[in-house]
């Protein structure tokens, strides 16, 4: 596309009307901020012109930039959109739907006046990419509505309604959502037309509150999530210029900062990890076009922290949603545990206290499976346990409309033996939430061998529809999230059994940007859920690779916070993970009994030892086709399992390390441990061929 018809220029009296058409979003690819350009200083140039309004086709404003075109050297504008904008001898109205992001709000701060309809979000978040704004939305933000609260903004990097932009003086009118923005952004600029001087962002004063230093407070409070990485600290630093500097210097000042982002490799995992996101909606199974139900009622089998949790998502997307519990006390309590999680998110000021009396009156009670019927979508969330589930799925496949989704929440169990028991195995699909569901923002859609297309592309439409991050893959014991984190949760206890501790493991993992160690996440989650699984998989497998430290430690009533004690010791009412003398005491004595000799392991070993060994087992699921694609692997340890998003994801920070020297080390383990360790295949092919894990599927087919 030219500059041309990626914007053009309407006549509404002497309003002029700047379009940009840049499908989908109006992206400032190339062509776009040079067609801006060219129409506002034709605009300005027009006598028979008194105003200006900009506006995006289609269903966004401007979402920013094309970030595609980060890094790549890409020549400087000769004249930029913000120039011409405030150049203008004219006033020039921004007219936001939609989204108004990053270069899009930028574009929007540079215009004389803002109008948005009601629905619209605006907001700065590059940050969330390893950047910063990079086209004077430091600097501008925080002249318009002061610097605490840009700072803020700017920092989180988190959408604002527009009704909240209004408040804080981003915007200069609402309409509402069904109005005609067009003809309303118009009648704006007749009222405006005439309006001397015009008002120009940059010749405004970023005042400081008085008696605060904001930036030092913004840097404790985001110190701990923000460990390793510099793009929210020079996001301060450029607010602070705003502050400190005359406009022009601080514009100097904001695109220096920017130029020590965008090549850095935290940049390059984030802006890595953004893609890898949309990457995963593409299935190549489920053919282009593919019916996908439309999803208005919901309901849940199992009124336990999984199931009110799945019910949670649902109310919040605004979604009636039925609970199912034969029994009335565990539905009680299930409800109980609803209303509790939303008061606490109202107490900490996350939730308004209205929304939340809105949102539990969309879920409603049912003790019958007749009383389900209806529901577009039934989710089973159980106790995981085979027979169980069959049992459910027989009642649901009794009672469900003939085209109602049938899903599973198991984390682990095959697919195709619940889908059995059914008279539609074809309408059966996984629908993995991650505890607790109503946080998490993981859904892994798992495929069943009689899974349709339609299923599963329904399911992935269903996982955004509640704002869930979906990624698919095949059916296998524990999928690909869980089956690929399993050698790391063996190899965390074996270390144990070599003289670790499980306060040195979390204290690596930690310091590598996980939000917490493996050892207090599974005192979170409660250790009970692992040792089921091993017994079941012992039972399947005889040459199973048990873990005896962690099986003693649930045989002696441990099982993590929920008892007050796991592999560390808790205090009644924190949750503060403490060394435990006793824990200390288990790890050496069984480790004697084995006729281990304790060593000592540096951070390295740890580290390498915990991730590489799942980095082999996901090259065999990609080898097996349950994955497509090793940045589906990415996205399920970004989302399911806390791996550092600044990092990529577990085979791209792999792809760091260069295959190569994965596969030498895990060869190197092999001699030293055995079986556990053998190479798989496919690292060993990625290795010779000298080709990455991210083009792994090229050597798949």
């Amino acid at each position: 596309m030219t500059e041309q018809n990626l914007v053009y220029f309407e006549r509404h009296g002497d309003i002029g009307v700047v379009i940009v058409d840049n499908p989908p979003v109006n992206a400032l690819s190339p062509g776009v901020p040079e067609g801006i350009v060219k129409h506002i200083d034709a605009g300005a140039a027009d006598p028979a012109i008194k105003a200006m309004v900009v506006i995006g086709a289609g269903r966004s404003f401007i979402a920013g930039a094309d970030i595609r075109q980060f890094g790549k050297g890409r020549p400087p504008l000769a004249r930029k959109p913000y120039d011409a904008y405030e150049q203008s001898s004219k006033p020039i109205v921004a007219a936001i739907h939609g989204y108004a992001l990053g270069g899009g709000l930028e574009n929007a701060l540079a215009c004389h006046y803002r109008i948005a309809v009601a629905s619209a979000k605006v907001g700065l978040p590059e940050v969330l990419i390893g950047l910063l704004p990079g086209g004077g939305g430091t600097q501008r933000l925080p002249r318009l509505i002061g610097p605490k609260a840009a700072l803020d903004l700017i920092v989180s990097g988190r959408h604002v309604p527009a009704p909240e932009a209004a408040e804080l003086g981003i915007l200069d009118r609402v309409v509402p959502s069904d109005a005609d923005l067009k003809l309303e952004a118009i009648k704006f600029a007749n009222e405006i037309s005439d309006k001397r001087p015009l008002r120009l962002i940059r010749d405004l004063v970023a005042k400081l509150p008085e008696g605060e230093d904001i930036f030092e407070a913004k840097k404790k409070e985001i110190s701990r999530r923000a460990r390793n990485q510099i793009a929210p600290y020079n996001n301060i630093k450029a607010v602070q210029a705003a502050v400190e500097m005359q406009f022009d210097d601080g514009l100097k000042r904001e695109r220096e900062l920017f130029e020590e982002l965008v090549n850095s490799n935290e940049s390059k995992a984030l802006r890595y990890a953004f893609f890898a996101e949309r990457e995963a909606q593409k299935l190549p199974d489920v053919p282009k076009g593919t019916p996908v139900k439309t999803i208005k009622t919901a309901a849940v089998v199992g009124a336990g922290t999984m199931g009110g949790g799945i019910a949670m998502c649902f109310a919040d997307a605004g979604i009636p949603v039925q609970v199912l519990e034969i029994s009335e006390e565990a539905l009680e309590k299930g409800f109980e545990r609803i209303r509790n999680n939303y008061e606490v998110s109202v107490k900490r000021g996350s939730l308004e206290a209205a929304e939340m009396v809105k949102r539990v009156a969309l879920i409603s009670k049912a003790t019958a499976y007749e009383q389900i019927a209806e529901a577009d979508v039934v989710i089973e969330a159980v106790f995981e346990e085979m027979g169980v589930k069959q049992q459910v799925f027989k009642e649901i496949d009794r009672v469900m409309k003939p085209d109602a989704l049938l899903l599973t929440n198991t984390s682990a169990l095959d697919i195709d033996q619940i889908a059995e028991v059914t008279s539609r195995p074809e309408k059966i699909g996984g629908a993995h939430f991650f505890s607790p569901a109503n946080v998490m923002k993981l859904l892994e859609v798992v495929k069943g061998a009689k899974t349709t297309p339609e299923v599963t592309a329904s399911t992935m439409a269903l996982g955004k529809l509640i704002s869930k991050a979906p990624a698919a893959c095949g059916n296998c014991d524990g999928f690909l999230a869980n089956r690929s984190r399993t050698p790391f949760n063996s190899e965390m206890v074996i270390m144990l059994e070599e003289g670790c501790l499980p306060e040195q493991v979390d204290k690596v993992m930690v310091e590598f940007g996980y939000p917490m160690g493996p050892f207090a996440v599974g005192d979170l989650a409660g250790l009970d859920i692992g040792y089921a699984g091993r017994k079941r998989r012992a039972e399947a497998d005889p040459n199973y690779r048990t873990l005896p430290i962690a099986d003693k430690l649930v045989e002696m009533g441990r099982l993590g916070q929920k008892t007050g004690a796991g592999w560390f010791k808790y205090e009644k009412g924190d949750r503060t993970p403490h060394p435990d003398p006793i824990v200390t005491d288990l790890i050496n004595l069984m480790s004697k009994d084995m006729g281990n000799t304790p060593r000592s392991f540096t951070d390295e070993e740890i580290l390498k030892r915990l991730l590489f060994s799942s980095v082999n087992e996901a090259c065999k699921i990609l080898e097996e086709k349950i994955s497509y694609r090793a940045s589906d692997v990415d996205i399920m340890w970004l989302y399911g399992f806390g791996f550092p998003r600044y990092r990529g994801g577990l085979m791209y920070w792999a792809d760091g390390i260069g295959v190569q020297q994965v596969y030498n080390q895990i060869a190197a383990w092999h001699q030293a441990y055995g079986d556990r360790w053998a190479p798989s295949d496919l690292l060993r092919r990625l290795a010779d061929k000298k080709v990455s894990f991210r083009e792994a599927h090229t050597l798949v087919g």
